[in-house]
């Protein structure tokens, strides 16, 4: 009884930790772009402090596969992905939320230039890596 669960523990520990390492190779894998927007909403009534303002944002990831972040073509092919992604999300904020603010393009230049942080960081760590 005893050894069947210590295997079985030992089991469970091996499992996690390959699933922890699968989870983690992933995130390696993709840029995050998150457009943003502010929505004004009427409450039903009037309280003292007005009109809220709700910040509403949609993630999307890109993937670096099968893009060698060594080459200046890589990491060009990289940033039109990022630069599509960004227009993709926010042009969805902007049909969820009509009335909500900044514009599609600035929204997508927004979110185009939080995500390039992270492509410029895999393109040094990828020159780092290379040697270049």
């Amino acid at each position: 009884m005893k050894t069947i669960f210590v295997r079985s523990a030992a089991g469970a520990l091996v499992a996690s930790t390959l699933i922890a390492g699968i989870a983690v190779a992933q995130n390696l894998e993709e840029i995050t772009v998150q457009g943003t927007r502010m929505v004004t909403t009427k409450l039903v009534g009037r309280t003292s402090t007005g009109i809220p303002i709700n910040d509403v944002s949609l993630s999307y990831g890109v993937s670096t596969a099968g893009v060698d972040l060594t080459s200046h073509a890589g990491v060009m092919e990289l940033e039109k992905r990022v630069h599509e992604v960004a227009e993709s999300a926010c042009k969805e904020l902007g049909k969820r939320y009509p009335q909500s603010t900044p514009s599609d393009a600035d929204c997508a230049k927004a979110a185009a230039d939080k995500a390039m942080v992270q492509v410029n960081a895999l393109a040094a760590a990828a020159a780092k890596a290379s040697g270049k």
